[in-house]
């Protein structure tokens, strides 16, 4: 193949899941071209995650299409813990109302929609380009650029791309991950599950939560997934395997409490497969400007349904980053931090995961007495009985993006609240694609025109409002906000805080980050 023949792009991302999606996305409303492969011609027809919460949810608003996943998700009243009896030990309700993300704290779905959702949306910017049927075979890193080398599985041909970035959004068996010699390091869980999906328009008449069975015997799970979309997950025993369960019949012993009173031919069996539930992590998630993403760079229990939506926080901390190095608004050393704040992040949402499924499943006999015992308490502790339903997830380790102090409860490295303002817009709509200052107080005018000159956009806080509150509790007169909604720096030296982010966007680094994009 001639050197005329090699088309280049800024960023080739490969895998067209809702990560690979999500990035695509986000770089063409900065405006990065972008090339995504994908081995599915289509949206893979398998359902696989089913859930997202409001954190996530406030990441698909961004991409623009809120409305369009409200109608068709659902969102889910809370948990319902029981025991192998399926006798209620314990219900933690959810409000369903938007959060302080402004948006459910827990949503169901079907992930096939979603997916084909997020296609659709992808057609409407064009600097991105989805070629699915391609199988992407070598990558090379020839330290001038990524060249990828690609098969069309619809006509055979073998094509090449040259590339600034490299995105591998590839899954668990990851290619990319393999080429940039990283390997998955095993966090000591691996269990197998039947899941099952069943559509009826029958009124099953269950609670509209979770119910998850506390059992070590046959742990389980039931979740309401959309109007006429169930899900069931069981626990395989040792010797057992999906194709024992391939029919209503030799399901129903274990769905029937949720489908006494409907009869088989009411029932769909859309689909019972075997799923091996495993917690790893990638030892490195980048080599020079190749990156992984999502299942490419950890797995996660379903306990917490954070799958899904951990690869999605991966493409939101990224792509701004990559962005603003592609158009010389950030220093290449940005690009550390992606590894720096999602690794830690994601380790500690597996941990949870991890620490959810024991409390819930594990234990053998004396686990049941604790879980009789205990479980039903957890309600009557009003703090304990809320985190138990809180979205929220762990704030980023500090980076040259996040200075963090040791004091607690600031705000640094959380995200910030989503809430209607005086003309009803939300801040996410505010502040736009870019960074912002949310203040108690207006900045000098010369500290004003520094930050617009790059791209700030100054949010000065009415008094008593949510904002001003949020600052407030935070110890705080004011906070600098990150593309992705990621508190940068707060404080109430408002002068230090301006001085401070445009030296981020001049490139100026604290010490913590080493420069140079390769390494």
């Amino acid at each position: 193949m001639s050197a005329k023949a090699i088309r280049r792009v800024p960023v080739v991302i490969v895998g067209a899941g809702p990560t690979g999606i999500t990035a695509a996305t986000l770089l063409a409303q900065y405006g990065v071209d972008s090339l995504v492969l994908d081995r599915w011609r289509g949206v893979y027809p398998q359902p696989r995650a089913v859930h997202l919460d409001d954190e996530v949810y406030r990441v698909i608003a961004r991409l623009g299409i809120a409305d369009e996943f409200a109608a068709i998700s659902r969102p889910a009243l809370g948990l319902r813990l029981l025991d192998g009896c399926l006798r209620v030990l314990a219900e933690f309700t959810r409000d369903t109302a938007r959060s302080r993300n402004g948006f459910p704290q827990a949503n169901m779905f079907d992930q096939p929609e979603l997916e084909a959702l997020l296609r659709s949306n992808l057609e409407r910017h064009p600097p991105a380009e989805l070629r699915g049927d391609v199988e992407v075979t070598d990558v090379t890193d020839t330290g001038q650029c990524v060249r990828v080398t690609f098969t069309d599985h619809t006509d055979g041909t073998v094509h090449q791309v040259d590339t600034d970035y490299l995105l591998g959004c590839d899954g668990a068996n990851s290619l990319v991950r393999a080429q940039i010699g990283s390997a998955m390091r095993d966090l000591n869980f691996e269990q197998r599950w039947l899941v099952i999906d069943v559509a009826t328009d029958a009124d099953l008449r269950q609670w509209e939560g979770v119910h998850q069975v506390c059992d070590p015997t046959r742990a389980g799970t039931y979740m309401r997934i959309g109007a006429s979309r169930y899900r069931w997950e069981f626990q395989l025993l040792d010797g057992e395997c999906a194709d024992e369960f391939g029919t209503l019949t030799a399901l129903r012993p274990l769905i029937a409490p949720w489908t006494a009173g409907v009869e088989d031919h009411e029932l769909v069996l859309l689909r019972v497969t075997e799923y091996t539930f495993r917690a790893q992590i990638a030892e490195r998630w980048r080599r020079a400007n190749i990156f992984i993403l999502g299942d490419a760079a950890h797995l996660t229990p379903p306990f917490i349904g954070q799958g899904m939506g951990a690869g999605m926080r991966d493409a939101m901390n990224l792509a701004w980053k990559i962005a603003g190095v592609h158009h010389g608004n950030l220093a290449p050393a940005v690009l550390d931090t992606y590894e720096q704040e999602r690794k830690p992040h994601a380790r500690s949402l597996i941990r949870l995961a991890l620490n959810v499924g024991r409390a819930m499943t594990g234990g053998a006999r004396v686990g049941n007495v604790l879980r009789r015992v205990v479980l039903p308490r957890l309600r009557l502790l009003p703090g304990l009985r809320d985190k138990v339903v809180d979205s929220t997830t762990p704030a980023l380790r500090s980076s040259a993006l996040v200075c963090r102090s040791r004091r607690p409860g600031q705000l640094a490295g959380t995200l910030c609240p989503n809430p209607r303002l005086a003309d009803d817009q939300r801040l996410d709509e505010v502040l736009g694609s870019g960074f912002g200052l949310i203040t108690t107080r207006s900045p000098n005018a010369a500290d004003e025109a520094a930050l617009a000159q790059r791209g700030f956009i100054v949010l000065v806080t009415q008094p008593g409002d949510e904002l001003a509150h949020w600052l407030r509790d935070g110890h705080a007169a004011a906070a600098l906000v990150r593309p992705d909604r990621a508190v940068m720096r707060a404080g109430r030296d408002v002068g230090a805080l301006c001085a401070w982010a445009c030296g981020i966007v001049d490139g100026r680094f604290s010490p913590t980050l080493k420069s140079g994009a390769r390494r």
